[in-house]
């Protein structure tokens, strides 16, 4: 994995940076990992500019939903506000976690705090188990420092990579 750069980011930020890169290192069959804000906008990526460098490569296989975090980061997004809609609609409280078991993959989806999601594209033999089981550690660290000064930088961080890739 490709870490993204942290330079000048603030201590709470490059530690969420650390977890977000610990999580999809120690924990096998996850792909890809995204944490998406409330109003739908990606803050942390596994792999900013890992989808670039397969592509210069020449891979065949794109690295998470159509080889793109910010894909990821949408549907994430798309499957957060449908199960909290779901869930409204039958009056059940709070959407923790969503699985999506497919043939060639699996997708989780856990609420963070205040809206913010964290999303997993798993390998189709990954153990769900375990990878929740991560998840809900990684919400357990990230959860309480996600303030909203801290999504403001992280989607700075994220706006300023993507306009220094494309100059």
């Amino acid at each position: 994995m490709t870490a993204p750069s942290t330079f000048g980011l603030s201590h709470e930020a490059r530690n969420l940076h650390w977890l977000l890169t610990n999580l999809v290192e120690e924990v096998p069959g996850i792909l890809s990992v995204a944490v998406v804000s409330s109003d739908g906008l990606m803050l942390l990526s596994s792999d900013p500019g890992r989808n670039e460098e397969a592509r210069a490569a020449g891979t065949d296989r794109p690295v998470g939903p159509r080889g793109s975090s910010a894909d990821l980061a949408t549907v994430v997004s798309g499957i957060g506000s449908l199960t909290v809609g779901a869930a409204r609609l039958m009056d059940v409280g709070g959407v923790k976690q969503t699985m999506v078991a497919m043939d060639e993959g699996s997708l989780f989806v856990m609420s963070i705090s205040d809206g913010s999601l964290l999303g997993v594209h798993g390998a189709p033999d990954c153990d769900m188990s375990v990878v929740a089981y991560h998840m809900a550690l990684f919400v357990g660290r990230a959860g309480h420092v996600l303030t909203p000064e801290l999504r403001s930088e992280l989607r700075q961080s994220i706006e300023d990579a993507s306009i220094g890739s494309t100059q």
